[in-house]
């Protein structure tokens, strides 16, 4: 049967995972607290709007980042662990240069310096212009992590959320059709194209397996995941059951 296996919130764009056991979601809103924050880089700046990922911190720019952990406290700061880098906790709305300081021995020299910690707009900050969610399969995970022989850390995608049940690939077909989670409805929009941070170690941000390649050279394309749109209110849990319903 197909389940839901496990939620994951990202409060910081491109620094941080944090798993959850549940999430209530608003139609035309994002998980709550999901890339609610992004750090700029170089000369980018705030225009409260969505903005191109390619101007800010990200796995891909700097792999160290994605050894990073979250863990969003009661009080709305946020926990950050790294292992090399140790430990922060911040109030994204003040201590934006505190963060920066401590990302600054993981931030590759050569990359544009960081910038300001800035609050995402309503339909958040992913690397879609619109609110969306991003599904993924664990058997497309074991699919992947058997071509590239060796396991892959579900971090390694950033997703949201995480179906077990499935066909390989099998997810990879549903743009244009609802799908129910839980009590949610989402339309799935389209795939995700992925990019170099998929080829880094969550544990030990070192690059080290060729997903894009082994993605490109087995199934002749690089995507993993699927994009897709709350329409309806209501909760997700882990081991909640998925229905394709159109």
């Amino acid at each position: 049967m197909r389940r839901v296996a496990q939620i994951w919130r990202h409060p910081i764009k491109g620094i941080g995972a944090e798993p959850l056991d549940s999430a209530a979601f608003l139609p035309e809103r994002p998980l709550p607290g999901d890339r609610a924050w992004a750090m700029l880089t170089g000369q980018a700046q705030d225009t409260g709007a969505w903005q191109s990922c390619r101007n800010f911190a990200r796995g891909c720019y700097g792999p160290q980042l994605m050894a990073i952990t979250a863990r969003t406290l009661e009080d709305g700061r946020i926990h950050l662990s790294h292992p090399t880098a140790g430990e922060i906790e911040v109030d994204p709305a003040r201590d934006g240069a505190a963060l920066s300081a401590w990302l600054a021995a993981l931030w590759p020299a050569e990359r544009p310096a960081l910038g300001a910690l800035i609050a995402a707009p309503a339909e958040g900050m992913s690397d879609a212009n619109y609110a969306c969610v991003s599904i993924l399969g664990r058997a497309s995970l074991g699919a992947l992590s058997e071509a590239c022989g060796t396991p892959l850390d579900p971090r390694r995608f950033r997703g949201n959320i995480w179906l077990s049940g499935l066909e390989p690939w099998e997810e990879l077909d549903w743009p244009g059709r609802r799908i129910r989670l839980g009590d949610v409805e989402l339309d799935v929009v389209e795939r995700i194209t992925r990019c170099r941070a998929t080829q880094v170690n969550p544990e030990t941000g070192q690059d080290d397996v060729q997903t894009l390649r082994t993605l490109r050279r087995t199934w002749g394309h690089v995507d993993f995941g699927v994009k897709a749109k709350v329409v309806t209110p209501g909760t997700i849990a882990t081991d909640a059951p998925v229905e394709v319903l159109l």
